[in-house]
């Protein structure tokens, strides 16, 4: 929001919410059975392809703000270092007002201006008289609009809005023209951008020389130009310009845009920095950010946080994906539009599942420690199926070398990538590799720390269900020797539980019970809902596993699994950690950057695990926080 909003800031349709798509609607629905009813001579093709133009829109911008965050997670050509974090994400989360806004003047304009219908598919004195309009009026007006804006009086009332964000993402842009996505400009600087950028659009169609391509191909155009002069990576080709040196008059670059974000009273053209030359308002270090930017080789990190894919949905969910769902607590249940996406995400189930190569989803910064998030292309579901486990195992280990290749210190195996069964907790590398330099942490001592700080110091007894784990048998023994007693619900695992204990004194405190009296209960994979709904009024679930368990009961708290707060100066945090609330972590993935901060040597993979209370405090001292329980007034 600007510091101080002048009049029509907001969008018209903003008490809709998520609703807000229905203004398309009516248009939409209008055009196609308009399209069907009409006889050949009257059907128009022309109005029924506004649609799918919309349509192609929202695919462009996000395929630039998925390749935009990919390229500068890797660090190639980066032009901005600093970080974005929630609040930009914020900012910029209702980036497709303008889509819809200009979407709903297509179709009104088609249907009132004469030859707004029937528009003929190509005419080439339109796609040139489209062309010199552009370069013409519309660059030179917006020059003299840009600057205006940079006043202080309509600077503080909408521009500042823009100039929040400093380091550029596509969906930064969304802004300009006609029919191009909006979100950090408000309302009133948008009619006048639709009303700029109209021109050429009205004065074909007013001459009778528009065509599907001209207005098609103009508005792609200003999408594209927009998305690449806004994603803060630089690619364009030194020896473009070295081959037709005034290309450098016609078309600006992403370095020569940011610079205007970051100096804020330069570089105020469109997409010709021509203007800019003319009126001297360009900013003297344009050359030399471009040249370095193109130098700037891929940042490799010290620590590699290997994830995986969840839900087939989840891929949205990734910092690749949509931006304001990845700042977000990924949900157990999928938004209404996620299911019309189906055969999106079918066919990203198909690509992901023929490829096996890790990929950059994510960076993050703490001091001068580089941390990066990979992710292997496999869902949830792949993990439990025996058929997958080599091909699973050889991408992580793929993974592995790949890290060490690079130069990492430590990979943290995050997610079912540690599964005891797969590679038991990620050892089989070790094996494999005897020689390797970097070091493989499964995060186990600080998920059994973190749970040791949740249950409440005043418990007796707790209750331990679900499929055990390294870290459900270290917790289990630590809490038996601390004097807590620990029930197990099932015969099996009272089993397994006293057999791993061995003659350690402390087996008494082990019990059999199916009481479910209990109000503390450490769950993890298997809890099913009959045992929750045995359970009693206000009972606590503390999940050790690395999922949670479904919530079955209103009555009772379901904890996260184990996490904490991480700390201000852990940088570039603005997506969420799949369920886990904002600037949230596991515990397995802070155990990785703990151990690399502190430059233990060990692996800690296996059966193994490190010294419980040296992690701890070792966390604690870089700042990282523990999540309380609510108090039981509460329940």
């Amino acid at each position: 929001m600007a510091s101080k909003p002048g009049i029509l800031t907001d969008w018209p349709w903003k008490p809709l919410g998520n609703f807000k798509y229905i203004v398309l609607a009516p248009w939409v629905i209008h055009s196609i059975y308009s399209y069907i009813v009409e006889d050949e001579k009257r059907k128009d093709l022309s109005t029924l392809l506004l649609f799918p133009l919309i349509l192609w829109r929202f695919l462009h911008n996000q395929i630039w703000i998925s390749l935009s965050r990919f390229r500068t997670a890797k660090g190639s050509n980066r032009i901005v270092e600093k970080s974005i974090e929630f609040e930009q994400v914020d900012r910029e989360t209702n980036w497709d007002d303008q889509i819809l806004f200009n979407g709903s003047l297509i179709y009104v304009f088609s249907k009132t201006l004469p030859g707004g219908t029937h528009v003929p598919i190509w005419r080439l004195d339109g796609v040139i008289l489209t062309i010199l309009l552009h370069a013409g009026p519309v660059e030179f007006l917006y020059y003299w609009f840009h600057r205006a804006l940079h006043h202080h009086y309509l600077y503080s009332r909408y521009h500042s809005h823009h100039h929040s964000s400093i380091v550029t993402e596509p969906i930064t842009y969304f802004c300009l023209c006609l029919c191009v996505a909006a979100v950090i400009h408000p309302f009133a600087e948008h009619v006048v951008y639709s009303i700029l950028f109209s021109i050429p659009i009205f004065t074909t169609i007013f001459t009778c020389t528009g065509s599907v391509v001209s207005v098609f191909g103009y508005i792609t155009y200003i999408d594209f130009m927009n998305n690449m002069g806004h994603c803060n990576f630089e690619f364009i080709p030194k020896w473009l310009f070295s081959i037709f040196p005034p290309l450098k008059f016609l078309m600006y670059t992403p370095s020569f845009h940011s610079l205007h974000h970051t100096q804020f009273r330069t570089n105020y053209s469109l997409f010709m920095p021509l203007y800019d030359f003319i009126y001297g308002s360009m900013d003297k270090s344009s050359e030399t950010l471009y040249e370095d930017s193109l130098k700037k080789k891929e940042e490799f990190p010290d620590l590699v946080y290997l994830t995986h894919l969840t839900t087939p949905e989840s891929i949205y969910h990734l910092r690749l994906g949509f931006a304001s769902m990845a700042a977000q607590p990924q949900s157990s249940s999928s938004k209404w539009y996620i299911w019309l996406m189906f055969p999106v995400t079918l066919c990203s189930m198909m690509l992901t599942w023929i490829c096996g190569t890790s990929f950059v989803v994510e960076r993050n910064r703490f001091s001068d420690f580089k941390l990066q998030t990979w992710a292997i292309p496999k869902y949830r579901f792949q993990y439990f199926l025996q058929w997958q486990s080599e091909s699973i195992n050889s991408s992580i280990e793929k993974a592995i070398l790949e890290a060490e290749k690079k130069g990492a210190k430590v990979l943290s195996l995050g997610l079912l990538n540690q599964g005891q069964e797969l590679n038991t907790y990620g050892e089989l590398f070790v094996q494999r590799h005897p020689q390797l330099k970097i070091k493989v942490v499964d995060g186990s001592s600080l998920a059994v720390a973190v749970l040791l700080n949740v249950i409440p110091k005043e418990s007796t007894q707790v209750v331990l269900r679900g499929t055990l784990t390294k870290v459900a048998y270290v917790i289990a023994l630590t809490l038996c020797q601390r004097g807590i007693q620990v029930v197990t619900l099932r015969d099996d695992e009272h089993e397994k539980l006293k057999k791993s204990f061995g003659k350690i004194q402390y087996k008494s405190n082990l019990i059999l019970s199916r009481s479910y009296s209990q109000k503390i209960w450490l769950v993890g994979d298997g809890l099913s809902k009959g045992e929750q709904m045995k359970a009693k009024k206000g009972t606590i679930f503390i999940p050790f596993s690395q999922f949670p368990p479904k919530k079955i009961r209103k009555d009772c708290f379901y904890h996260c699994t184990p996490a904490m707060a991480t700390p201000l100066a852990l940088e570039n945090v603005d997506s969420c950690e799949n369920w886990l609330p904002r600037r949230v972590m596991s515990a397995w993935r802070i155990g990785g950057i703990v151990h690399g901060l502190e430059g233990w040597k060990e692996h800690e993979c296996g059966n193994s695990i490190s010294n419980i209370h040296k992690v701890w405090e070792a966390t604690l001292q870089h700042g990282f926080q523990p999540l309380s329980l609510p108090n039981e007034s509460k329940f």
